[in-house]
């Protein structure tokens, strides 16, 4: 379990506390409901597990200590979950989270081109070269359900974890933003985020961590 403690957040009675078994639920909810370039994409995929099955679930599976979470009492409103060792994480991904789970998700789909799309981006985890690894090794997703956006808790997500990844010695961190969502580019750059490559499908941003002793 992390050493960061848990703590009243910017408003309300939400907080920021770890990851926690019993969340994964809420995770999933969470990623499907902010899946569509930050938009709801509920309906979008046939299978309705298949975002969660690639962009959240197997983190907390691998690393539940790398992961955080704003908690309003009732569920878990946002998340931020994170593979300290990019290139280590996706080849346990290719060859253990993913085989047993791929099946099922290709029978839901059906002849579902967009499920068909993200069934080919999942399968192709683990099987190329990942960049920028040595400089930013460490890799994160995040997501916050519109009510819990605009009131600083994106941030202090990522600082928590940025703080956490310094008392293991990670030296960096990265992330890739779909190309269309303006709102998350700008909010990478404001909390020191730099872009270090931009292609058709998105913009990487990578940011270098202190050691906390």
């Amino acid at each position: 379990m992390s050493s960061i403690a848990s703590a009243e957040g910017p408003e309300g009675r939400a907080l920021l506390r770890p990851f926690r078994r019993g969340d994964e639920a809420d995770l999933a909810d969470i990623c499907l409901r902010t899946g569509d370039g930050g938009a709801d994409a509920t309906g979008l995929y046939r299978s309705s597990g298949l975002l969660a099955d690639i962009f959240v679930l197997p983190y907390v599976a691998k690393h539940l200590d790398a992961a955080f979470v704003i908690d309003d009492g009732q569920r878990v409103v946002g998340y931020v979950v994170c593979a300290p060792d990019t290139a280590a994480f996706e080849r346990w991904f290719r060859y253990e989270w993913w085989p047993p789970r791929e099946e099922g998700h290709r029978r839901a789909a059906g002849d579902s081109a967009k499920d068909a799309a993200m069934l080919r981006y999942a399968a192709a985890i683990g099987g190329r070269p990942v960049p920028f690894v040595d400089e930013h090794p460490a890799h994160l997703h995040i997501d916050l359900l519109p009510e819990a956006q605009g009131s600083g808790w994106g941030r202090a997500l990522i600082d928590a974890l940025v703080q956490d990844l310094g008392r293991r010695g990670i030296p960096g961190l990265q992330l890739t933003a779909g190309g269309t969502n303006t709102g998350a580019i700008a909010f990478y750059r404001r909390i020191g985020f730099t872009e270090l490559r931009r292609t058709p499908g998105g913009v990487t941003f990578g940011r270098p961590i202190a050691a906390v002793r």
